[in-house]
């Protein structure tokens, strides 16, 4: 059996930039207003019971993420990977994956349907 691949996205480090959206778009040949690989999503600005505010970005893959297949078959980054900023993304194995998230507690692990 195959091993899986998919992404790990560290939103504690997303900075809300939108190079995973436009890298994408570039990448597939999308227009603006189309339907795209990643969708960049806000989360509050929300007051904690702690008195401080909590503001997230997340980087959420769609059904039409497919890993960048064509640039991964060359030993290429996916391009929303090579393209953040903030390096809050990372490709690899999910076991690989899985790994890594057990030190970071704000991420999430994107594996595409097969």
């Amino acid at each position: 059996m195959a091993e899986k691949y998919g992404l790990l996205i560290d939103y504690t480090w997303c900075t809300g930039c939108h190079s995973c959206e436009m890298a994408c778009k570039v990448e597939h040949g999308w227009q603006a207003g189309e339907a795209n690989g990643i969708q960049l999503f806000e989360d509050g600005p929300r007051l904690m019971p702690n008195g401080k505010y909590e503001y997230n970005y997340l980087p959420v893959m769609t059904s039409l993420c497919d890993l960048c297949a064509d640039r991964t078959a060359m030993g290429k980054l996916p391009t929303c990977v090579h393209h953040c900023q903030s390096a809050c993304m990372k490709y690899g194995t999910v076991d690989e994956l899985a790994e890594k998230a057990k030190e970071m507690p704000r991420t999430w692990i994107y594996v595409p349907e097969q």
